[in-house]
C-alpha cells in the first residue's frame, strides 16, 4: 500500500508540473501595470523579478503604465493587460459594472487618499465644499472617498461640481487656483503636501480602500499557475522592500520623479506588511460598496456582498495551498 501511494504520489507530482509547462507553453508575454501608487510593482519592475522568473519558460514581461485605478481597470477590460493595480473599491465598482476582474493579492494598505485644498484656502471641513469645484478621477478610491466624505457631510455630488481629471491634472488644477479642491492620490497629494504646503483638511484612513492586484476571469481560469507565480514573485519583491526600505524608496523616486522627501511623506503612510487577500478586504470592500450603494453611485439592486465575494478570489492567497 506504502508503494501505491508513492507512486500516486508520483504521479499527482508529474501531472502538477506537466500542467504548469502546459500553461507556461501557451503564454509568450505577461502584460502587467505599473503604476506610482503601488511601491512594491515599481521595485518588481526595476529588479527584473518577473523577467527572471519566467526566462526559463520564454516568457517575456510587457510593462504598462497604469495612471490610475481607473486606467488599470480600462486596460483589463480591453484585455490589454493580464494584471492590473487598483483600489479595492474601485475594482468592486468596475465588477458592478460587469468587468469580470478577480482580486488576488495585496499590494498595499494605503492612506493614499485625502481632501486637499491649497495652503491659502478657507476651506476647513467637508460641509465648506458646498457649492465648490473639486478636481477628481472617477472610478477611483478618491473619487470613492470623496462620495462618502459628502455622503457623511450630509451632501450630494449635487451639492458640488465635479471637474473630471486624471490625478496629476487634478493637482495642477488645484495649484493654479482652477478648482476649489482636489480629491487627492499619492504621492502626487504628498507632493502638493511637501512642496506646495497644500492642505489635506479631510483626512479618514479607514476610508482608504486596499491595494490590490487583479487579473481577469479567463486569464485566472487558463492560467492558475502563471496567476500563482506571479504573486510569489510579488512576495519576493515585498519581502525585499521590507528588508531594504531605501531600495524601495529609490524605486519609487525613480518612477515617479519626485524628491526623497515627497516619497518619504507617501511611504510614511503605506503599509506592504499584509499581502494575503480574504476576508480583511472582503470588509472593506464591501463597507465602501454599500455607502457608495446608500449615496446612489452604485444601483439599489445590486447584491453588494455576492459581488464582492465574486470579486476576491483567496485561491491563489499567500501561502494557501491547493
Amino acid at each position: 500500500m506504502g508503494l501505491f501511494r508513492s507512486a500516486m504520489i508520483g504521479v499527482a507530482a508529474a501531472l502538477s508540473f506537466g500542467l504548469a509547462s502546459a500553461q507556461a507553453a501557451d503564454l509568450s508575454e505577461i502584460r502587467i501595470d505599473w503604476a506610482t501608487y503601488n511601491p512594491v510593482g515599481l521595485l518588481l519592475k526595476k529588479e527584473g523579478l518577473l523577467e527572471k522568473e519566467f526566462v526559463k519558460d520564454n516568457i517575456s514581461i510587457r510593462w504598462v503604465q497604469s495612471a490610475g485605478s481607473n486606467k488599470a481597470l480600462e486596460f483589463l477590460s480591453a484585455g490589454s493587460i493580464d494584471f492590473g493595480s487598483t483600489a479595492g473599491a474601485a475594482a468592486l465598482i468596475s465588477r458592478v459594472n460587469g468587468n469580470p476582474i478577480k482580486s488576488v493579492y495585496v499590494f498595499s494598505r494605503p492612506e493614499w487618499t485625502a481632501l486637499v485644498t491649497r495652503a491659502d484656502s478657507p476651506i476647513a471641513t467637508v460641509q465648506d465644499l458646498k457649492g465648490k469645484t473639486i478636481a477628481v478621477t472617477r472610478g477611483t478610491d478618491p473619487h470613492i472617498f470623496l462620495v462618502r466624505a459628502l455622503a457623511d457631510a450630509g451632501l450630494k455630488e449635487t451639492d458640488v461640481t465635479l471637474v473630471l481629471l486624471q490625478h496629476a491634472d487634478g493637482k495642477l488644477a488645484l495649484l493654479r487656483g482652477d478648482v476649489d479642491a482636489w480629491a487627492g492620490l499619492d504621492p502626487l497629494m504628498a507632493s502638493a503636501e511637501v512642496e506646495e504646503k497644500a492642505k489635506l483638511f479631510y483626512r479618514k484612513p479607514e476610508n482608504n480602500t486596499w491595494g490590490v492586484l487583479n487579473t481577469t476571469e479567463t486569464f485566472a481560469t487558463e492560467h492558475p499557475d502563471i496567476v500563482k507565480r506571479v504573486i510569489a514573485t510579488y512576495e519576493q519583491a515585498r519581502a525585499q522592500a521590507i528588508a531594504d526600505p531605501a531600495a524601495l524608496k529609490a524605486a519609487l523616486v525613480e518612477a515617479a520623479k519626485l524628491p526623497e522627501d515627497v516619497i518619504a511623506k507617501q511611504l510614511e503612510r503605506t503599509d506592504i506588511s499584509q499581502p494575503t487577500i480574504g476576508d480583511l478586504q472582503r470588509d472593506t470592500i464591501s463597507k465602501a460598496g454599500l455607502a457608495l450603494q446608500s449615496a446612489g453611485v452604485l444601483p439599489a439592486d445590486v447584491d453588494i456582498q455576492k459581488v464582492t465575494n465574486e470579486l476576491i478570489d483567496d485561491s491563489f492567497a499567500v501561502g494557501k495551498t491547493q
